[in-house]
């Protein structure tokens, strides 16, 4: 089949046609799959199926176990992986390139992210909280002076701006994440990267106070 889409990839000149490595969580078809993909000639290489319900823990070992079968010179795309934790395992691991929904799907559903830990605004205790989601994130929610109380205000309203600042918080606090990783990697600052994010010390789902 990949081989089918290479011969008809009519568009090589301004588009990436990348193989998908799958396997779930068995290492050995990992390596079969990435063996058979990587004979392929291609612009870059992403790993698939994972972040399908497993616990973090089993995303780590499949990403640390098939990131490494892939060319060091090509870019390397892990496909629907977000939470903080899984993105410097997966960094670590050899890995250049994410996608995944969490930003603005949970944007969209007043939950937010940061470096302490996710936050759920529509819960009561954000009423009259004056505080910005994030006070060291520089976007337009955080830096534009929207209020915790405001936001879950505009979600219990059905006001449109909510759900739009929350995603533009979401969308840069990984940014932000990346920029930092990046720094780690530069200077060579692993160890200083977690006390910078508390919430790569605490579990994915764990709901900052």
């Amino acid at each position: 089949w990949l081989k089918r889409c290479v011969q008809s990839h009519a568009r090589s000149d301004s588009q990436s046609l990348f193989g998908i490595v799958q396997g779930g969580p068995h290492e050995d078809l990992r390596e079969r799959s990435a063996a058979a993909i990587t004979s392929i000639e291609l612009p870059g290489y992403a790993i698939g199926g994972v972040a399908t319900g497993e616990p973090p823990e089993e995303i780590h070992r499949i990403v640390a176990h098939t990131a490494p079968l892939l060319p060091e010179d090509k870019p390397r795309y892990l496909m629907g992986v977000g939470y903080e934790k899984d993105l410097v395992t997966a960094v670590r691991a050899g890995v250049d390139m994410f996608d995944c929904v969490l930003p603005t799907r949970n944007g969209r559903m007043a939950s937010v992210f940061t470096r302490n830990g996710p936050l759920r605004l529509r819960h009561a205790r954000f009423k009259d909280d004056p505080a910005p989601i994030d006070d060291s994130c520089d976007c337009p929610a955080c830096a534009g002076g929207f209020s915790r109380a405001y936001l879950r205000h505009c979600f219990r309203s059905d006001e449109m701006v909510g759900p739009i600042l929350c995603s533009l918080h979401n969308l840069r606090h990984f940014q932000r994440l990346l920029l930092d990783i990046r720094t780690a990697i530069r200077e060579n600052a692993w160890s200083s990267l977690a006390g910078r994010w508390p919430v790569l010390q605490a579990a994915s789902d764990t709901v900052a106070e």
